[in-house]
């Protein structure tokens, strides 16, 4: 689609850096270059007050990107592409159907009321909970990692959704300042919310997960 629209080279397109560096490898691809731009700590999406400061003269589009089945503020993205002149391209996650999709909602709601210790994620917005993705910050005491590993070994599957940033990957390192994105990827966890999941093993991720809430300062 980038090359389509005549994106190529000298040309800047704005995209996120928290996870997906196909995004950024499809930009280079065009002879492009990607400028990485903030999320927002809600939707783990484009952040348009972030895209707005990145726009320069060389900015031609944006790319915008749906996180974990929350959809970016692609009203306010349009918005920006409308008064800069910028192309606006999204990238959406794969459709589920409806029946599933309130399963996934029915158990999020679940863990939204019975988990401690962790940031749970915001709902609405039209949340389908591809992933159920929660904060786990550190506050000095056992991180991200070490949670996730506790958790593992009582008998839980979770998984770090975004490892590294694309901005500190080889090939596309930049001195860029993208807090919310750092602090994400530093704090992310990715809990099982699948609709096959019975009430059982509802339970067992919530009791593995509250006997380290007493490990971990109340996260507001």
């Amino acid at each position: 689609m980038l090359k389509a629209a005549g994106v190529g080279i000298g040309d800047e397109v704005i995209v996120p850096a928290f996870g997906n560096i196909e995004v950024a490898e499809a930009v280079t691809l065009t002879g492009a270059m990607p400028v990485f731009a903030d999320i927002d700590p809600a939707t783990y999406c484009l952040d348009p007050a972030a895209v707005e400061a990145a726009v320069g003269p060389g900015t031609v589009a944006i790319v915008v990107v749906h996180r974990f089945g929350r959809p970016a503020d692609i009203a306010g993205l349009h918005e920006i592409g409308q008064r800069h002149d910028l192309l606006v391209l999204e990238q959406g996650e794969s459709e589920t159907p409806y029946a599933e999709v309130a399963q996934r909602r029915e158990r999020a709601a679940y863990l939204d009321r019975r988990l401690r210790g962790v940031r749970t994620p915001e709902g609405g917005g039209g949340h389908t909970y591809q992933q159920y993705v929660v904060r786990v910050p550190g506050n000095g005491r056992p991180d991200r990692d070490a949670f996730a590993r506790a958790v593992r070994a009582r008998g839980v599957e979770c998984r770090v959704p975004v490892k590294t940033p694309v901005h500190r990957m080889p090939g596309f390192r930049r001195d860029v300042f993208l807090p919310e994105t750092e602090r994400a990827a530093d704090e992310t966890l990715s809990l099982p919310v699948d609709a096959a999941l019975t009430r059982r093993e509802m339970n067992r991720i919530v009791s593995a997960c509250n006997a380290l809430g007493g490990l971990l300062q109340p996260a507001f």
